[in-house]
């Protein structure tokens, strides 16, 4: 079942109205798992960091050893093509994916060089209103290391891991849930990166192999560093989170979540917050 509305797909070299099969049972990413997307954004008429989504999946590909078949200037130029059905004030969800198709040594590793299948999902998903907030609180369920899983792709197999701790963050009244590494510090919430803010600075999980550091969360990086602000990339506890005066949640879907509740910790949507999502349009509007 579809998320969002309005679907259009490409497969086998076109764009087609719907969302079409693309996918048959024997193929090695049905049943195997080696699944790979991303996404990217389509909103007040821009598409910010396109160009890095659509390298980052052909990069995950290679990483669960899949074979990539279309360029990142290729994979741009398709979207593209694709997203002129669509209102100029539509927000459009943009989903690149691939899976292998044939399977090598013993079937279970995806043969070298083999068939690619390669998909683009287009569909449209509002953006968040400005006052739309999360809530979140601790889970059991950490994020694994690279010598367990393949945290270096953005890897379908990654997901049903998330979706027990958002899950369990749901069944205890919060939206969302804040996940440990395997040594029990902060690496970043269920379904996008978190940010801390103190004393007017600004703190984030330093990337250690354990969770994507995403494309949006990169670019606010660099666009608070620019504005002035000193921003840590550090280890950071649960504790530092309970202490903060703001935390916000990055994600491509939704680019800036204020969280207003950490278990029963209370946060305002405070200024640097407010600032961080003003920034990000500002320079997707410039780029």
């Amino acid at each position: 079942m579809a998320t969002g509305s309005n679907i259009r797909t490409y497969f086998d070299g076109t764009w087609h109205d719907g969302d079409i099969p693309v996918m048959r049972a024997a193929d090695h990413g049905m049943w195997l798992g080696s699944n790979v997307f991303d996404g990217a954004r389509f909103a007040h008429g821009l598409t910010p960091d396109l160009d890095r989504h659509c390298a980052r999946v052909n990069a995950s590909a290679e990483a669960l050893m899949v074979t990539p078949s279309v360029t990142t200037d290729d994979m741009v130029e398709i979207v593209q093509e694709g997203l002129k059905a669509y209102a100029s004030d539509a927000a459009v969800y943009i989903r690149p994916m691939y899976w292998a198709i044939e399977g090598g040594m013993s079937a279970i590793v995806p043969k070298e060089g083999g068939a690619t299948g390669f998909a683009i999902s287009l569909e449209e998903i509002p953006m968040a209103p400005p006052e739309h907030s999360a809530t979140i609180t601790r889970t059991r369920f950490r994020r694994p290391v690279l010598e367990d899983a393949v945290v270096n792709a953005k890897a379908a197999c990654l997901y049903p891991n998330n979706a027990r701790m958002l899950a369990e963050a749901k069944s205890k009244g919060f939206t969302n849930a804040l996940v440990a590494d395997a040594l029990g510090n902060v690496a970043e919430a269920a379904t996008a990166n978190a940010f801390a803010v103190k004393d007017g600075e600004v703190f984030t999980p330093v990337p250690n192999g354990t969770f994507l550091a995403g494309i949006t969360r990169a670019r606010h990086i660099e666009n608070l560093r620019a504005d002035g602000f000193t921003v840590h990339e550090c280890v950071l506890s649960f504790e530092d989170f309970h202490d903060a005066d703001e935390v916000f949640l990055s994600g491509n879907m939704m680019k800036v979540t204020p969280v207003t509740a950490f278990d029963d910790t209370n946060y305002q949507i405070g200024p640097v917050t407010r600032r961080v999502r003003e920034m990000y349009w500002d320079w997707a509007a410039s780029a």
